[in-house]
């Protein structure tokens, strides 16, 4: 099981960026994929989650409006559409797999972070 997370990079403030998560040796359809996100000096935090049983997504509120969740099965792949980006948003954003297909299933896997640097 892998999770390789990319798309990250530098962008001002007001921009936006995709980042991608593409799984290999398992099928979204069968487990829910979350992002997470964890700042300089803070704690990791949970930014959204895709579930496979339903298709039902989950933000939190500092995201909410600005990102969206998706994701392509034929790709395998799970993205994250960081609009109105803020330079509270700069962080290593992380991908995970869910134990199951729901969204508040623990997590099994994690990829490697992608860093995401808002700035002027």
């Amino acid at each position: 099981v892998q999770l390789q997370a990319s798309g990250g990079g530098l962008v001002q403030p007001g921009g936006s960026l995709r980042l991608s998560c593409t799984a290999s040796g398992f099928t979204l359809d069968d487990y829910a994929i979350g992002w997470f996100r964890q700042a300089p000096g803070k704690e990791r935090e949970g930014v959204s989650c895709i579930s496979s049983s339903d298709g039902s997504t989950s933000y939190v509120d500092s995201v909410k409006g600005r990102f969206t969740i998706s994701k392509d099965n034929t790709r395998n792949t799970v993205y994250l559409q960081m609009n109105s980006l803020k330079p509270e948003d700069t962080a290593v954003y992380y991908c995970a797999r869910r134990s199951g297909r729901r969204c508040f299933d623990g997590n099994d896997y994690w990829g490697q972070g992608t860093l995401v640097t808002v700035s002027s």
